[in-house]
């Protein structure tokens, strides 16, 4: 079977979440008997696997395209492959193969006030294209199954597939202080890892950060993560680093060496840093918001959203009880040990044959 796979979130400056995913899926399913035309508007990407076709569709540009594609349905995607698979609500018009669309959140309508108005029309258009036009959409998590079901998709039509997180990698202690020196980091600290806007609710984290100086000022918070849109509040202060975006192999450092990794998100349709922060023996403390709980589960601390006491309380926990730290790191490494990347790549090629086959019977 061979997939058309739109990959144009890899040619962003800030891939995000959905670029990893993306980027996955080319690694994981060639093994797997699917073999992937990945396409976009722009050069081949650098990191793309070799064994990946990559169709580049020329003019118009991203942006452009996929005005086009919402407001138009054109231009057709002429890739090879025999279905087509939007890893985003960037859909392109149906044309005459199974769609198969990923839809990764809704937060766009649960928390209009967390996204531009820009980005809720976009959204919103790519959304209602999935719903009429997809053969199978795929929601990374129950979570976000259950939010599509409640505005108008039927059930028969979504599959909830969880996102992965490889294993961490073994890596010697001393080239993991190396890595960690090089941030600038040291002694204990806190970590929070993703993207730096509204939804993230990092001025909870930073109000309940200060209410526990006084009890540890030896404890530092380190904030990991390009800058996304919008204003956020300010997130500076005593004791607290802003590193912006890292190289993989710091952040994946940090989490090693992190006291435990705090998320305050008031949504999440998946929760990519929980799932690698527990990957990497890092306790999470995290807010039971979205999908946040399916993925920890009762590996991980929750605590109410937009609660800084709460929050704060759960850190205090961890820092000072060395015990709850051991444990919660060990129930986040069995707990991730179910979701690997290659199980949701096998999650995926099964809803390929099966809209292919939909297709051949509906014929």
């Amino acid at each position: 079977m061979k997939v058309a796979l739109h990959a144009g979130q890899m040619l962003q400056p800030v891939p995000g979440g959905i670029g990893r995913y993306v980027a996955a899926l080319c690694r994981e399913l060639p093994g797997l008997g699917v073999e992937v035309e990945a396409f976009a508007s722009g050069g081949r990407p650098a990191s793309l696997d070799p064994a990946i076709g990559w169709s580049d569709l020329g003019f118009p540009t991203s942006a452009v395209r996929y005005e086009l594609w919402h407001r138009a349905r054109r231009p057709r995607v002429r890739v090879p492959g025999e279905l087509v698979h939007a890893p985003s609500l960037a859909v392109p018009p149906r044309g005459g193969r199974p769609l198969v669309v990923t839809a990764h959140d809704v937060a766009f309508l649960r928390h209009p006030e967390t996204t531009t108005a820009r980005g809720r029309r976009f959204h919103e258009r790519g959304l209602a294209l999935a719903r009429r036009d997809a053969d199978l959409v795929i929601a990374v998590s129950e979570f976000t199954r259950a939010e599509l079901l409640a505005h108008g998709f039927r059930a028969d039509r979504v599959r909830a597939v969880l996102n992965g997180c490889d294993p961490a990698p073994e890596i010697a202690d001393e080239i993991v202080s190396a890595r960690v020196a090089a941030t600038g980091v040291s002694g204990r600290y806190l970590l929070t890892v993703g993207t730096v806007e509204p939804r993230k609710r990092l001025p909870v984290l930073l109000e309940a950060f200060r209410s526990l100086r006084a009890r540890h000022p030896d404890v530092t918070l380190v904030i990991v993560g390009p800058d996304g849109w919008g204003e956020v509040g300010r997130i500076e202060g005593p004791a607290v680093s802003r590193l912006g975006r890292l190289p993989w192999s710091q952040v994946d450092a940090l989490y090693r060496r992190a006291v435990a990794c705090c998320i305050t998100s008031v949504y999440e349709g998946f929760g990519l840093p929980a799932a690698e922060a527990m990957a990497r023996g890092c306790p999470v403390i995290a807010a039971s918001s979205g999908a946040l709980t399916e993925v920890i589960g009762d590996a991980g601390m929750l605590v109410a959203p937009d609660d800084p006491e709460a929050t704060a309380a759960a850190i205090a926990e961890v820092l000072e009880n060395d015990a709850l730290g051991v444990d919660l790191a060990a129930r986040g490494l069995r707990r991730v040990a179910t979701m690997t990347w290659r199980r949701a790549a096998e999650a995926h090629a099964r809803v390929y044959h099966d809209v292919a086959a939909m297709a051949r019977d509906a014929r």
